[in-house]
């Protein structure tokens, strides 16, 4: 299969495909297996990274709906919301971002230099974001505004139609003779994954998932993935996908955006093996499983590389290469 038929509406803002290239030095880094790195980081609008593809469809919506303003949320680690103030500004819309803890840092700074309005809740409650994003789009629509809501990370079924799409690339892009033993991502609101699950089932593409969840307890984050999946699947038409597909694993830690020393290390290794740039909220605690994972014999791996803002150089450190590395 080489692509979708999605027939919704959609403002294009990547560009697509994005490439699917083996990493042979960072596999001599690692020191055993097949790894794939496919390349969101590299998806052509800003450092939105595989916040991209969400966003298409979702903007795509919002202009069909007749909004001026795009209401989003999160906290100011989000990759998420400075590509939507920046993927909202392109489509001729303002963009109003509801953000819980500190309105503060790098990601909020491009958000503020892509024109979005900031509004802090003032606390550290994450879990009410969604809830005062439907309130603020309700006011604004009320008082003359139309707004459109969009929860945390773009994760509706709509939004996971980007990664379906997503999935229908990677299956037109392997050349192997059988497909990818194990694919890995980063999990935070669990759109990514839950429409690559679609997509891949759409594509008659039998690849286990393995979601690492940085910001929710698996328990929690698990059912939302699974019920965006279904929803994207119905909303493609494409046979749902098996919830054997997805595994999840925890990588929260000492808390959200906080990366430990060996995640820290995993990230290091990807930047000096292969120039590869990982943020710590997302990117890191992904490879880092991915890079253990295939450590341990789990055959040819697919990390998919979401992109989004990176850390400062102090970082990272420079790792210790063993032999057989570059």
């Amino acid at each position: 299969m080489t692509g979708l038929d999605v027939r919704l509406p959609r403002v294009r803002l990547g560009t697509f495909p994005t490439p699917l290239v083996r990493a042979e030095r960072l596999e001599r880094a690692v020191g055993r297996g097949e790894l794939w790195l496919k390349r969101d980081d590299l998806a052509g609008f800003g450092v939105a990274g595989n916040k991209t593809r969400p966003l298409e469809f979702l903007v795509g919506d919002a202009l069909r709906a007749g909004a001026e303003v795009l209401v989003t949320g999160g906290g100011p680690g989000s990759n998420f919301c400075p590509a939507a103030a920046m993927a909202a500004r392109a489509a001729g819309l303002d963009c109003e971002l509801v953000i819980w803890g500190e309105p503060c840092g790098p990601n909020l700074d491009l958000a503020r230099a892509a024109g979005a309005r900031i509004r802090p809740t003032g606390d550290h409650e994450r879990d009410a974001v969604d809830v005062l994003v439907a309130r603020r789009a309700e006011r604004l629509t009320a008082e003359g505004r139309p707004a459109y809501p969009v929860p945390r990370g773009g994760s509706t079924a709509l939004g996971a139609v980007g990664f379906a799409v997503a999935a229908a690339e990677l299956a037109a892009q392997w050349a192997g003779p059988e497909p990818p033993a194990l694919i890995v991502l980063a999990v935070g609101s669990g759109g990514s994954c839950a429409g690559l699950l679609a997509g891949l089932a759409a594509a008659g593409m039998d690849v286990p998932v393995l979601g690492v969840s940085v910001s929710r307890p698996v328990a929690r984050v698990g059912p939302e993935v699974l019920r965006m999946a279904g929803g994207c699947a119905r909303l493609l038409g494409t046979p749902a996908p098996s919830p054997a597909a997805l595994e999840l694993v925890e990588a929260i830690g000492a808390g959200f955006g906080r990366s430990t020393d060996a995640e820290r290390g995993r990230a290091s290794l990807a930047l000096h093996a292969e120039g590869l740039l990982l943020d710590g909220t997302y990117g890191a605690k992904a490879f880092a499983v991915a890079a253990d994972r295939l450590a341990a014999g789990a055959g040819p791996t697919v990390y998919w590389h979401t992109g989004g803002v990176v850390p400062a150089v102090g970082a990272l450190s420079a790792p210790t290469i063993g032999k057989g590395s570059p």
